[in-house]
């Protein structure tokens, strides 16, 4: 899986009722969790998120209460990739879960800035930031995780025959 996108950064400790406030969490409708993503911590993230964007984010992403409405809210926004420094366990499960790619690299976290361009190459596991120049190694998923990711999701790669 490749990527190429701009950056939306975050800090530490983002968690889920800042990615998709429990007032909304009375709808499953893809669409309008991602209308009100981000909205308690950042107004704009909606009108100025771009299909194929990076999200990036500091230590413990998605901590708080267990929900796949967060990583679904953050990929129906139009976020292609998420990397953290690090991610809560649920919401890390979560995120594979729903097919949302998410990488943990706390070097390059702290080598990139809101508004640079990246390019990821997750099967590599290689982040470049195309705007500086700089590149950081992580480690890939192993391939039966890859095939969850690409498929969309668990659900969709069992549907597929990937998993039995």
């Amino acid at each position: 899986m490749k990527f190429d996108g701009k950056v939306i950064k975050y800090a530490d400790n983002v968690d889920t009722d800042v990615i998709i406030p429990a007032r909304y969490l009375n709808t499953i409708d893809k669409k309008e969790l991602a209308s009100h993503c981000m909205e308690d911590l950042d107004a704009t993230f909606t009108s100025r998120v771009q299909q194929g964007d990076i999200m990036v984010a500091g230590f413990n992403f998605g901590c708080g209460s267990s929900r796949e409405h967060a990583p679904i809210a953050i990929k129906e926004s139009g976020i292609a990739l998420v990397i953290a420094k690090s991610f809560a366990r649920i919401f890390y499960r979560n995120s594979i879960n729903i097919g949302l790619p998410i990488i943990e690299c706390p070097e390059a976290v702290d080598a990139i800035n809101e508004g640079d361009k990246l390019s990821v190459d997750m099967d590599a596991g290689v982040i470049k930031n195309l705007t500086t120049g700089e590149e950081f190694k992580t480690s890939p998923f192993p391939e039966f995780i890859q095939n969850i990711i690409t498929a969309g999701g668990l659900i969709e790669s069992i549907k597929s025959g990937l998993i039995k």
